[in-house]
């Protein structure tokens, strides 16, 4: 192939690429870091909260119109509240991931590390660590 003809598909892929992650940027994703929680107000009273998988994520009714959420591991879920008639308050996907602001990799040749610098630097266990690249 060509050089031009490398240029365009390189620049095709980064094309296809981009749009699939602005895609991505829309869907509406409730994004929570593991550990800790999030707090959803509603505009009307809960009645039944269900979570696709709690190993995930976990949410607590605080109140008749205040879910508390919060990241358990590294994935992705969803949440579906309902309300007294079993219609859905809330139907949303879940990221739970690290928080990246917070984080230091360290790279030793082909050995990756992540620690969690919130307020001590502590590594992740491999599992985590593998997850949070991704």
């Amino acid at each position: 192939m060509s050089p031009s003809g490398k240029t365009i598909v390189l620049a095709a892929f980064l094309a296809a690429l981009g749009l699939c992650e602005t895609a991505y940027a829309q869907q509406n994703i409730l994004r929570v870091y593991m550990d800790q929680a999030r707090v959803l107000k509603l505009d009307r009273p809960v009645s039944k909260v269900i979570v696709g998988n709690a190993k995930v994520a976990d949410a607590t009714v605080a109140d008749a119109k205040t879910i508390v959420l919060t990241g358990r591991s590294f994935g992705t879920t969803n949440l579906v509240l309902l309300d007294a008639d079993g219609n859905a308050i809330l139907d949303e996907s879940i990221l739970v991931s690290i928080d990246e602001a917070n984080t230091v990799r360290v790279f030793r040749q082909t050995e990756r590390s992540v620690l969690s610098c919130t307020p001590n630097c502590e590594q992740h266990n491999q599992q985590d660590a593998a997850a949070a690249s991704e």
